[in-house]
């Protein structure tokens, strides 16, 4: 392939580690691609075409690989249109309809926040929206929540440019009976292709046997098979005047018959944007499916169902936790309406007709209503079920094997009766969500796919439920496609004689099965082979530091990752996660990418310590140990984590430690050393040529500054300040002093110690070990637990809720919410949990004051001051910003803007590094530096980091203060004269 790769201006990746990656997507299937390809433009696919032709091999096109039934997954090469195929190229608000042409790779939601100034959307929303590209939406057909509206992906494509198996390229636009007769003449593929649409749209036995076969016209998810009956009543067949188009057919056709490069999407206007949510709690799902053929008959615009199981597992993950603030005692279901009116009164009215309706049938024990500025949350709780299925524990899982069928909703409790006999009679639970108003309900059997007699059960499931599909006319794929989790029973759902049809149709397109072979009616082999886990092999223990108890151990932590891909939201797309990826859009730069090396290697290594792999050590090289994952990945994957316990057992494998590695480990040690002569050390850090020298010697860039130390260690002035003894009615608090704050930030700490005095506290300072922050991102995890628990047993009788515990900085203190937990001995286990009920950042610990009345405005300056606040990740993650904000607006009249920052991009020692130091910068100026940039000099920048104060200094020159000296300035004159 080394000449295709010259060949190309985008790229092409033979090596293992890319392999590895792309071998997977949200399905339980995993095969090795041959290579992975990101071409840069039309000219790229169609050389990738060439070749794949010439060399009998099949391209598989993808987008975010968010597919379910393993349509991505192939022994292929796997092309990334996600990377460089993402111009919007034109939008057209004032045409008839308005439209947008877009390249492959856009995604869904970011084409609608360049649509918002003009009042207009691309409508289908699946519940990966925010990552998923248009055209995988087009391969699926893809619909969402919003269907009952809006239908699906095909219902809003007009045109399409696509590429053909001979590299010639077509335009797919409506024709009228002249121009399909012209299509029809044209000696070329595109000529075949429409003169055999031709052959077999216009025969009458072909065409009522299609009609008889395709799902029930009631069911409006339709994306089984390649869709023939879309086209059967177009101008060139009937006595109507509907254009042919055959972007219908390669709508929901999964990349198996043209390559798309290009698509000409419908837009609608926006719908009200006051979206009310009732939430309807049911005792069983029976009852929601009762009470959604009821909803139905108002003006809604989608309903949702959400079975115990999911709402339980949505507890697991935090920030999903949080999300669940509607949600009373216990529903065995929730239904939730969306209402979308442009006044409240009718809102109003619209559920109490339901409401009314409901209660008098008996149905819902309890009403919830959802005003309009929270209803994104519940929808993010509903969006995260594919997630939040991960948090389940043990290794049988809910799987995707039926979850895609689409009923007649009349039909859908009678189905629903019979598809539960069946499990019940091959004794299985199953999870229930998803799109009840259509019809179709994600139904997830729970199953063991490590076990040999599951895999068969796999099996089982899914051609049983083709059967009872079938029965009830519904479409076996609703919205996920059919790929080769359901393309092995497309035969016994078409029956033999339109089965052909289909084949025979994708023969004329495709027939060297250049397009991603072996899904749909391509060949699809037996649904439960090329399985993500190798069923019947042993599961590889190991030796961890960390305690991976609420996973049982680190490779069912890592199994976590189902492929969602949460992680791969754009840069403009929201959220903390992840931000390297944002920053390059590369694979291997998110947490999935990360997740699935990971886990590769530890399951399909022949190594005595698979984690000497250096494909493992490059991936996880570029991890910031951020914590964002932990936050905001559904299912729970900690990457911070699994990076430290990695470079743990990389060493102990006997690999040599680094150089700098230690240096940087016990670089707080140094800075205590130094703090003796701390004139010297600054001098030194502070002279060109040897700080230079510092810099190379450690692997730092040279356009990193070096920290220098204060003049005084925080211990040495609290010793020397702090009163002996409590004040009459102080408060008792435990203050940590972290290696950082006590030496290059002792003003800050001292500051913090003022503050708290002269409000009416009483700081203690116990001699206690640092935090181990730097030995945990190093991943010298031995000394982490050492220190861990020697804190835990310097705290664990002194700290509670009345006597809390204290820190500066971020990093540090929330050691003892986090790593703490996972690294002291088990007798330990209680007390550091208690512990972490009482530790926190001081931020949270004065704006919990605040709130209890104990801290007033009056005590605070009056004046004006605009501030705009970054909080550290680890503050995101395992406390919250808005404390912060809380804090900072105590002065009545200090106006705080928290900048929507990820990662500041420093990330400890990872910003100084000489290899990270441009991703670095690139992080920096997803959102922070531009933020910075635009704010006036006037305000005040803060940041509760020391590495982000450190990172806005060297970047932009500008002084980031920590929130607690805006705070401490700000006290009244009295108020610090008082407590002298």
């Amino acid at each position: 392939m080394q000449y295709l790769k010259h060949q190309l201006k985008g790229e092409l990746f033979t090596d293992e580690a890319h392999r590895v990656m792309y071998a997977v997507d949200a399905s339980v299937y995993c095969e090795l691609p041959l290579a992975v390809a990101y071409p840069k433009n039309k000219n790229d696919i169609k050389l990738l075409i060439d070749y794949a032709r010439e060399n009998n091999l099949t391209l598989i096109p993808r987008g975010a690989g968010t597919s379910l039934a393993g349509q991505v997954v192939g022994k292929g090469i796997v092309v990334d249109v996600s990377r460089y195929l993402n111009r919007i190229i034109e939008i057209n608000a004032t045409a008839e309809p308005p439209y947008a042409i877009v390249e492959p790779g856009v995604i869904r939601d970011q084409l609608n926040k360049q649509l918002q100034d003009q009042h207009l959307f691309f409508a289908p929303e699946t519940s990966t929206s925010n990552r998923c590209t248009l055209g995988g939406m087009a391969g699926n057909n893809s619909c969402g929540a919003n269907s009952l509206l809006y239908g699906s992906t095909r219902n809003h494509v007009l045109e399409m440019e696509v590429l053909l198996a001979d590299g010639s390229s077509i335009q797919l636009t409506d024709l009228d009976r002249n121009a399909f007769e012209e299509k029809c003449a044209l000696p070329t593929l595109e000529g075949n292709i429409y003169r055999h649409l031709k052959e077999v749209l216009s025969n009458e036995t072909y065409r009522q046997q299609i009609r008889e076969a395709f799902p029930d016209p009631e069911v409006k998810r339709r994306s089984m098979g390649l869709a023939l009956d879309e086209l059967l009543d177009s101008a060139p067949f009937t006595d109507t005047e509907q254009p042919f188009n055959l972007s219908k057919l390669i709508v929901g056709s999964e990349g198996t018959l043209a390559f798309i490069t290009k698509l000409k999407l419908r837009l609608t206007p926006l719908p009200p944007q006051e979206r009310t949510l009732l939430c309807i709690h049911c005792n069983t799902v029976e009852e929601a499916l009762q009470g959604n053929l009821l909803v139905l008959q108002h003006d809604v615009a989608a309903i949702e169902l959400m079975d115990k199981t999911l709402l339980d597992l949505a507890k697991e993950n935090p920030e999903q936790s949080r999300n669940r603030f509607f949600i009373k005692d216990d529903p065995g279901a929730l239904l939730i309406a969306e209402i979308r009116k442009n006044n409240e009164e009718d809102t109003l009215n619209v559920i109490k007709a339901i409401t009314t309706q409901l209660s008098q049938q008996g149905i819902g024990f309890y009403f919830s209503v959802v005003k309009p500025e929270h209803a994104d949350r519940v929808w993010a709780l509903r969006k995260a079920g594919l997630g939040v299925l991960s948090n389940m524990k043990g290794d049988a899982k809910p799987v995707a094997v039926c979850e895609d069928t689409a009923i007649a909703p009349t039909k859908l409790p009678e189905f629903i009766n019979e598809f539960q006999a069946m499990l019940t009679r091959l004794r299985l639970s199953c999870v229930y969500y998803g799109h009840v108003s259509t019809g179709e309900l994600h139904l997830r059997p729970v199953l063991n796919l490590k076990s040999k007699a599951d895999v068969e059960l796999f099996h089982t499931v899914g051609e049983r439920t083709a059967a009872l599909v079938k029965k009830y006319r519904g479409s076996l794929s609703g919205e996920h496609g059919d790929g080769r989790l359901r393309g092995e029973f497309l035969p016994f759902m078409f029956g033999k004689s339109v089965f052909s049809l289909l084949q025979n149709l994708n023969y004329v397109w495709d027939k060297a099965d250049t397009f991603n072979a072996n899904k749909t009616a391509c060949n699809p082999p037996k649904m439960n082979t090329d399985l993500r886990y190798i069923a019947g092999d042993s599961h590889r223990k190991f030796d961890t530091a960390f305690d991976f108890f609420s996973s049982t151990d680190i490779l069912r932590a890592i199994e976590r990752c189902n492929g969602s891909a949460d992680c791969r939201r754009a840069k403009d797309m929201g959220g903390n996660m992840c931000p390297t990826f944002k920053a390059t859009q590369d694979e291997h730069m998110s947490t999935r990418g990360r997740a699935n090396i990971l886990r590769w290697y530890l399951t399909r290594s022949t190594h005595k310590n698979p984690f000497s792999h250096h494909e493992i050590k490059e991936v996880l090289d570029t991890c910031l140990s951020c914590k964002a994952c932990k936050i905001e990945c559904p299912s729970n994957v900690d990457m911070t984590k699994f990076k430290a316990e990695f470079l743990q057992q990389y060493y102990k494998a006997h690999h040599h430690i680094p150089f700098h590695t230690r240096m940087v480990a016990y670089m707080t040690s140094i800075y205590a050393a130094a703090s003796k002569l701390p004139r010297l050390y600054n001098a030194i850090v502070g002279n060109y040529v040897l700080s230079a020298a510092i810099k190379i010697m450690m692997g730092f860039s040279l356009h990193r500054s070096l920290p220098t130390l204060y003049h005084t260690t925080l211990r040495t002035w609290a010793k020397k300040h702090l009163p002996a003894n409590a004040p009459e009615n102080a408060r008792k608090v435990y203050f940590f002093v972290d290696e950082f704050t006590n030496t290059i930030d002792a003003r800050i700490g001292i500051t913090a110690l003022q503050l708290l005095t002269r409000l009416g506290y009483y700081p203690i300072i116990v001699k206690h070990a640092p935090s181990g922050r730097t030995f945990l991102s190093k991943g010298l995890l031995q000394k982490a637990q050492r220190i861990a628990r020697k804190n835990i047993d310097v705290f664990k009788d002194l700290v509670s809720p009345d006597t809390p515990l204290i820190g500066i900085e971020p990093s540090g203190i929330l050691t003892f919410r986090d790593e703490y937990i996972d690294l002291c001995t088990d007798d330990q286990k209680d007390a550091a949990r208690t512990l972490a009920k009482s530790t926190f950042l001081i931020d949270e610990f004065i704006a919990n004051e605040y709130a209890a009345g104990r801290i007033s405005p009056n005590q605070f300056s009056a004046d004006e001051k605009q501030i705009l606040f970054h909080s550290h990740c680890y503050q995101k993650a395992l406390s919250t910003p808005a404390a912060t904000l809380t804090m900072l607006r105590i002065p009545v009249n200090y106006h705080v803007e928290e900048i929507k920052s990820g990662c500041c991009g420093m990330a400890g020692a990872f910003g100084f590094a000489r290899k990270h130091f441009k991703l670095s910068q690139q992080i920096a100026r997803l959102s922070l530096f531009p933020a910075i940039e635009k704010a006036p000099t006037s305000t005040t920048i803060t940041a509760t980091g020391t590495s982000c104060r450190h990172q806005i200094l060297d970047g932009l020159h500008r002084t980031a203060y920590h929130p607690i000296e805006i705070l401490f300035a700000a006290l009244k004159p009295e108020i610090s004269d008082s407590a002298k």
